[in-house]
């Protein structure tokens, strides 16, 4: 028999998810009999595997040791140090992301990642054990593709990661990026609306001017801040966030983004050299409208990156 005490980090999650996490290799059948059998108790008493457990719950086990057994060798160590934050408090990390580099790990990338950088710097600071973590681990927020840099938000604990989930699917948390972009759009600044259809097995997308069955709407804000007689330096602000958006809606007014190899002018890039999209998240902001909890402190805060690769590019010439 052993016992286990929910803490901070794993409050607030139904048990039998709290299991899941927590007893990898316990095969589900055997957690629900474990439940009905009464092998696995919540403060002593029988317990439905939807309910939720709160700090200071103690949970019973009747379980086989094999389910307790944990490496003690952690992947993330294998990670690399480089790591360029932004922002840092007890609760988030602001990253910029650098292009190239993996958000998250896959079945092609998983041993140095953003995301393993995260753990593996909280880890040497002492704000990490996963010996103390019955579920929790750190993790990212937002995703940005391998070949576009940024503002990642990784949360720290799980409040602070609940909270910014339900702020980005909210859109409270409000993205500006910065493209190069060919030619100069006739406006200065537009709020343009379209539609755009995504093709899964190509990972592609296409923009239409009017409504088919299969599109949904997009709306994109940009800006022109600087330009030169071959490009332009936009800002650009989403007001809806759908795959390859200001690549592909660029794309269809004309003007698509510098180095983009999907969407964009391969004359272009050939000419410049340029073989990675002229892309980056660079300024976010906390924009929150609805209760905020322990993170009301960020609400009306921006921060941003310093600097840009491609717009202080001299070879280009655009400012």
């Amino acid at each position: 028999m052993r016992t286990l005490t929910i803490g901070k980090n794993d409050a607030g999650q139904r048990l039998d998810k709290y299991l899941s996490k927590r007893f990898k290799t316990m095969p589900k059948s055997l957690m629900y009999k474990y439940l009905r059998t009464k092998y696995i108790k919540v403060n002593g008493k029988k317990a439905q595997p939807d309910v939720f457990l709160n700090e200071g719950d103690v949970l019973t086990l009747y379980i086989r040791d094999e389910f307790f057994e944990e490496k003690k060798s952690y992947d993330f160590l294998k990670a690399g140090k480089d790591l360029s934050i932004i922002y840092e408090d007890e609760n988030i990390l602001l990253l910029d992301k650098k292009v190239g580099v993996i958000a998250h790990q896959d079945s092609r990338y998983d041993s140095d990642t953003l995301n393993l950088r995260v753990l593996r710097y909280l880890y040497e600071k002492g704000e990490y054990d996963p010996e103390k973590e019955n579920s929790f681990t750190p993790a990212l927020c937002n995703r940005i593709d391998r070949n576009t840099g940024g503002i990642v938000i990784a949360a720290k604990n799980a409040e602070a990661l609940r909270i910014i989930n339900e702020k980005i699917r909210g859109r409270e948390i409000k993205k500006t990026y910065l493209c190069a972009v060919k030619g100069k759009p006739s406006k200065d600044h537009a709020i343009m609306t379209a539609y755009l259809s995504k093709n899964e097995s190509t990972n592609t997308v296409s923009v239409f001017d009017k409504p088919r069955e299969d599109t949904k709407e997009i709306i994109t804000e940009y800006t022109v801040l600087d330009s030169s007689p071959a490009l332009s330096l936009c800002e650009v602000l989403l007001h809806t966030g759908r795959t390859h958006q200001i690549r592909a809606h660029m794309a269809h007014i004309g003007h698509p983004l510098l180095g983009d190899e999907k969407y964009g002018d391969r004359k272009l890039n050939a000419r410049y050299q340029m073989k990675r999209q002229a892309l980056y998240s660079y300024k976010l902001k906390f924009a929150f409208t609805t209760p905020s909890g322990s993170l009301e402190y960020l609400n009306g805060r921006t921060y941003a990156v310093d600097r840009v690769w491609f717009a202080e590019n001299k070879h280009l010439n655009i400012r």
